[in-house]
């Protein structure tokens, strides 16, 4: 029953969000991936991302984005002693969610935040002195994104993705850079 309210809500609130849009493009993100685990340890994996999102602009300084990605990484498995185990932290996973951004909007050097609610499919492993995860399937996760927008449309970006994963003790992340591409061509206003 809480699924079915949940789906509902988040139907009516996409049919509001839908109503008020001034502007629609898609965003593609490319970069180098990693993942580090919760504890007070050194301990990360690194590799590839990849991500797509959907952009609706609903005011100069407010955007919602639904968003898939991919994060693919490897454990770093160096032993310091023969007879220590090998700790890793291993995350393989679509991502999926969405995320409301803040922007400051400025041409050529625009700083933004992003916050939402999504969903990791796929490969978990943390393996540290505190935890002993491996699993497989769907977890959610929290992403959080610093970054900035830069030309004169704010149409290429570098930014810090951060997704946090407490079912699995981890945090996966990239720095990437990305470019927009509108979806509609912007209306001339004629010359009088």
């Amino acid at each position: 029953m809480k699924k079915t309210v949940l789906l509902f809500l988040l139907l009516l609130q996409c049919t509001l969000i839908a109503q008020t849009i001034k502007e629609k493009s898609i965003e593609a993100s490319i970069g180098f991936g990693y993942v580090t685990v919760d504890e007070d340890i050194d301990l990360e994996g690194t590799g590839f991302y990849m991500q797509g999102e959907y952009v609706m602009k609903l005011k100069s300084w407010f955007e919602v984005r639904p968003y898939f990605g991919l994060i693919i990484t490897d454990a770093e498995t160096e032993r310091k002693e023969s007879f220590e185990p090998v700790y890793r932290a291993v995350c393989n996973a679509v991502l999926i969610g969405g995320k409301a951004r803040l922007i400051a909007p400025i041409p050529y050097f625009a700083p933004y935040f992003e916050i939402g609610l999504g969903a990791s499919i796929g490969q978990f492993e943390t393996f540290t002195p505190l935890e002993n995860i491996d699993k497989n399937g769907v977890i959610f996760h929290v992403p959080l994104t610093l970054g900035v927008a830069l030309g004169k449309k704010n149409n290429f970006e570098i930014e810090f993705a951060y997704y946090m994963q407490d079912n699995v003790k981890q945090v996966v992340g990239a720095a990437a850079v990305g470019f927009r591409f509108p979806l509609e061509k912007q209306k001339s206003t004629p010359k009088t």
